[in-house]
């Protein structure tokens, strides 16, 4: 993928790839390697630039620019989101075409200055219903906020029906016949893209659809992996059913329980809690033994839970590494309204359960009670005890009214 890509007509590819990179971001796997998607729109009247991409691979980016343009013809430049893999060449590419006008999303404009290393720019902030004319071309702008930063936006280019998605209907795949009716299968790195990256922001996924809806979309113009032009209504139609909440249980809210045990002791726990859970009869309490859930399952079973408890050992001092890895899990879930506790078995200190609750309120849980520990076996008395947690937190996230524990 030496040269730029025709697109359409006025439409062409800028982008470079990155086939050899194997994690993203840390926490994200690239089996297939990844793109940074940039495109070039030449007008009668000059050029527009959208996005650029990771500074480790300007000189491939500007190689590409100058094969279809000269700097001064480039007028505006669009910036869909400003994470480095997308704005790495901002800042030499204003120094190369000063007078280029700059569009943001009014959220981007603290970080614009720092990202492009200069004062001397030209920007305006846009946001839905706002306009750029050009030559014959329209660009449509489409506030898209938290889509995968609070400043991402896209535009839809309303004469050649091309939505500029930004990092949404992305993935990381890299296959050099670039567009998706021309490389391999890039369903399962389609998929896995949206857990990681847009699952955390459902709601947020389901607003910018309602406004993708109303355009007609020929060809969606992403910032990482295939260009989707053989069916863009596929991969809509895959965003609104992953991101739709489906009512599987008439109304009735979803508490999960979630234990790892070494003794017994903590599953006894979790099993009292769970009766005083189910003795309201308006919800469902499920309980699972973490030692045998992957990830996949554990995704799906919190997606639904409004509530979420979490029991576990104290070992070494530690939470067991089963508890860490839901822990981590629940960092890829949208957890606004979901409510968390935790309780546990200790032999000495009991360290565990307070590093769950710490864990579970910096990741915005609302946690309502106490955690509930229990000094090696539990009695009769410390059993029920657990019955009563289980039924003060279902009430909890049934409605009632608490002040939430610091």
């Amino acid at each position: 993928m030496s040269g730029a890509i025709k697109v359409n007509k006025d439409i062409y590819y800028i982008g470079v790839s990155d086939p050899d990179i194997r994690t993203f971001d840390i926490i994200m796997k690239t089996a297939n390697g990844t793109t940074y998607n940039s495109y070039l729109v030449k007008t009668e009247e000059g050029v527009i630039i959208f996005d650029t991409v990771k500074k480790e691979f300007q000189d491939q980016f500007f190689a590409k620019v100058e094969s279809l343009c000269d700097y001064k013809d480039i007028k505006y430049i669009v910036m869909h989101h400003l994470e480095p893999d997308h704005s790495g060449a901002l800042p030499e590419l204003t120094k190369k075409a000063p007078n280029a006008k700059i569009f943001i999303s009014p959220m981007a404009q603290p970080m614009l200055k720092s990202i492009a290393q200069s004062d001397n720019m030209e920007f305006e902030t846009v946001w839905t219903n706002k306009e750029l004319k050009l030559g014959s071309k329209t660009l449509k702008f489409l506030s898209t906020p938290n889509l995968h930063w609070p400043e991402t936006m896209s535009s839809y280019l309303v004469e050649d029906k091309v939505l500029f998605s930004g990092d949404v209907f992305g993935s990381h795949y890299y296959d050099s016949r670039v567009f998706d009716d021309l490389v391999g299968d890039f369903d399962y790195a389609f998929k896995y893209y949206y857990e990681h990256i847009m699952r955390p922001f459902k709601s947020d996924v389901i607003k910018a659809l309602s406004l993708y809806e109303t355009l007609d979309i020929d060809t969606i113009c992403n910032l990482h992996g295939p260009i989707i032009r053989n069916n863009p209504n596929k991969y809509i139609e895959l965003y609104k059913k992953w991101s739709t909440k489906e009512d599987r249980h008439h109304g009735k809210k979803i508490i999960s329980i979630f234990y790892v045990t070494s003794y017994k002791n903590t599953k006894d726990m979790a099993e009292s809690i769970y009766n005083g859970i189910e003795s309201n009869e308006s919800l469902i309490a499920n309980i699972y033994d973490l030692t045998a859930l992957d990830e996949e399952n554990m995704l799906s079973i919190l997606e639904e839970s409004t509530g979420i408890l979490i029991g576990a050992p104290t070992i070494n001092g530690d939470v067991p590494k089963p508890v860490w890895d839901l822990l981590s899990c629940m960092m890829l879930l949208e957890k606004k309204g979901k409510f968390g506790g935790c309780f546990g078995s200790y032999g000495w200190s009991g360290e565990a359960v307070e590093m769950m609750n710490s864990r579970l309120k910096a990741l915005k849980f609302r946690v309502p009670l106490q955690p509930m520990k229990v000094k090696l076996i539990p009695t009769k008395e410390e059993l029920f005890d657990c019955y009563n947690f289980g039924v003060e937190f279902g009430e909890i996230v049934n409605g009632k009214m608490v002040e939430m524990t610091l």
